[in-house]
């Protein structure tokens, strides 16, 4: 029933027969018509055009290949945006957010993380057999991890089509990765002299660093062992170089801009993903737009009822853990619609703390029970998998789209 609106569906107010989602999109419907119930997270229309074509515009202008990380919405039809705008790819963390992403019909997929699942690798190099325009690319730090790539190559008999992998380059301290250039440099070597394996690149990621200089010189490392290989004729003059959470791309293009060996031209591949709705947290924050012109806007709203008003100063409102990310700050209050009724009006208050299904919302603006209050969120990524269906609505709040998540 993953094409229609049931009851199944948190957030949506449809106790009778199932509807189909497009005749759903198109009804005219508004969140505050009665066709939802509380808590309901939306995603802003416009706020969502405009992020992607705004790093669209930017990959572009910087000469990157963008390959935004799936894992943040685990959406297809929002790949489907993503990709129309003119990603090049889409990045997942798991063999099962790749199958998603493919049997979404996503032609070029990445996985930031090495696969040593056996059975998701020879699903791999058995799709790479059936389809030769499909291109899985996989991370590697370890022996263990090219030998389980080759095993599966040989076990489903396509060593003329080999798995392709990029050598993962951490830092001490950090997440996944080889700690050094020069370890790096070894496995790439193991990596060439293994049947059924290709070396397509190198790539990275540098969240838990700190700073932009931190990061910048993380991203030299990652153009130096690029490099490196392409002049010992480990990898080819197109070879990938990819990097980039959220929080420093214009560092990435600005280190990547220059300094490559003559004759190499590198693919480089920026992954950020919660660009597409941005928030009103952890992002708002961090966001190189802080740093550079132009800007994002924050597309999630969750919209919940205060449900009681026990002391002056408190109000409970039905949204909790299980609706709401917690892990990088609380919801921001943003307005609020008195009884449901009438316009939304600015409101100043804090969410002190969560429960599975209330907030403690400190505020003085008066609100009583049945008030609905709108909040921002802080991580977009644990926002997502709280909800298996997401209108997606226009500033009058009419819903324009439906998205479904496949956490």
């Amino acid at each position: 029933m993953d094409d229609h609106v049931t009851w199944a569906d948190k957030g949506f107010m449809e106790p009778g027969e199932a509807v189909d989602l497009t005749t759903y999109a198109t009804s005219g419907r508004n969140l505050f018509d009665g066709s939802f119930t509380w808590p309901v997270m939306a995603l802003k229309k416009n706020a969502l055009e405009h992020n992607i074509a705004t790093l669209a515009k930017f990959a572009e202008e910087h000469g990157l290949l963008l390959a935004p990380h799936g894992k943040t919405t685990m959406a297809p039809s929002l790949y489907r945006r993503q990709l129309d705008a003119g990603a090049w790819a889409i990045t997942v963390a798991s063999p099962s957010q790749a199958l998603v992403a493919r049997r979404a019909g996503v032609r070029r997929v990445l996985v930031a993380n090495e696969i040593l699942d056996h059975s998701a690798l020879s699903w791999v190099a058995s799709e790479r057999a059936a389809d030769p325009e499909f291109l899985h690319l996989h991370w590697v730090d370890s022996v263990e991890g090219v030998e389980a790539a080759a095993e599966a190559s040989a076990l489903v008999g396509v060593e003329d089509r080999p798995l392709a992998v990029l050598i993962d380059l951490g830092f001490p301290g950090g997440r996944t990765g080889t700690r050094s250039v020069e370890q790096a440099v070894e496995l790439a070597r193991v990596v060439d002299s293994t049947p059924g394996v290709l070396l397509a690149g190198v790539a990275g990621y540098e969240g838990g660093l700190e700073t932009a200089e931190e990061v910048g010189d993380y991203f030299d490392r990652l153009e130096e062992l690029a490099s490196i290989l392409f002049t010992e004729g480990l990898v080819a003059a197109d070879a990938i170089v990819s990097a980039g959470g959220s929080a420093f791309f214009d560092v990435l293009a600005e280190r990547w801009s220059a300094g490559w060996p003559e004759g190499m031209t590198p693919r480089k591949v920026l992954r950020s993903g919660t660009y597409l709705t941005h928030d009103h947290g952890l992002y708002a924050a961090t966001t190189p737009y802080n740093r550079i012109a132009g800007s994002l806007d924050p597309a999630i709203e969750v919209w919940a009822q205060v449900v009681s008003a026990p002391e002056d100063g408190l109000v409970i409102v039905g949204m909790g853990r299980r609706d709401v990310p917690y892990d990088n700050g609380m919801p921001i209050p943003l307005t609020v619609r008195r009884s449901g009724f009438g316009g939304a009006e600015e409101l100043a208050g804090t969410v002190e703390k969560l429960g599975d299904q209330h907030a403690f919302l400190r505020t003085d603006a008066g609100l009583r029970p049945g008030d609905l209050v709108s909040f921002g969120i802080s991580h977009p990524c644990t926002a997502f998998d709280k909800w298996r269906l997401i209108p997606v609505v226009d500033l009058d709040y009419t819903v324009t789209d439906l998205v479904r998540t496949y956490f």
